[in-house]
């Protein structure tokens, strides 16, 4: 079972900027993939075996909190804060991004918009058949073009938990020297094909309510059940011995 308060998160978006220049595994964690971690062991290993944790949530800034955690973070670090940093960074030395996960549509939209917004990016991208697990061929398809391109970033997007433990179940087989995020929504984001909530929204911790709003069909589980889920459980963590 995942336990928040013993984990290690990034405390401020301003610590983004002294994140070693090596190979790095960085997760979010939000309220969602809090619930799924614990029933899920591989998961919850990926998560805590990362080199770095984002607290991708208001949600989990609050708990830790309570919790009194071992870690308290200051802000909502975003899986889209983390995007914009790394981007931006990259595209003033100059280098190659590799984008992993999604569909050719989505990964042509990405290609053609980071092109213009960060023109000094070379943009290689990957598309993994879509299924819920990925066969032995499938897997050396993907790590193979990886690490054919030798990418200075590395983004995977397969939606949590998927993206968090296929990275994590490969790591050693990445033959790359860089920062590896795992985004999942960032990549329709960035690509235009899904709305981010507007600032206000952001700023007041609502993002989940503005995609519940716009996607009630899709998302009423994850948000509704899932925020009753994350409050029973982080009440539980606080309580057990």
């Amino acid at each position: 079972m995942l336990k928040l308060k013993e984990l290690s998160l990034l405390i401020a978006k301003r610590d983004l900027l002294s994140l070693p220049d090596k190979k790095l595994l960085i997760n979010t964690i939000n309220a969602h993939s809090y619930n799924t971690a614990q029933n899920d062991i591989l998961f919850a290993e990926a998560l805590t075996h990362g080199d770095i944790l984002i607290p991708d949530g208001i949600s989990i800034v609050k708990a830790n909190k309570w919790l009194n955690a071992k870690t308290q973070p200051k802000e909502r670090i975003a899986g889209w804060d983390l995007f914009e940093f790394e981007m931006k960074h990259l595209n003033q030395k100059g280098g190659k991004c590799f984008f992993m996960g999604s569909s050719e549509k989505v990964l042509s939209l990405i290609k053609e918009k980071a092109q213009q917004i960060y023109p000094n990016i070379i943009v290689e991208t990957y598309s993994p058949p879509y299924k819920p697990e990925f066969s032995n061929e499938d897997n050396k398809k993907i790590i193979d073009a990886i690490n054919k391109a030798n990418p200075d970033l590395l983004w995977i997007g397969m939606t949590a938990p998927k993206q968090e433990k296929w990275t994590y179940s490969h790591w050693n087989e990445l033959n790359i020297h860089c920062h590896v995020g795992t985004i999942g929504a960032v990549f329709d984001f960035f690509a235009g094909t899904v709305e981010r909530a507007p600032i206000w929204w952001q700023e007041h911790g609502l993002e989940w309510l503005y995609r519940l709003i716009k996607e009630p069909k899709r998302m009423w589980k994850r948000y509704i059940i899932g925020n009753t889920l994350f409050l029973w459980n982080i009440t539980k963590e606080k309580f057990s011995s």
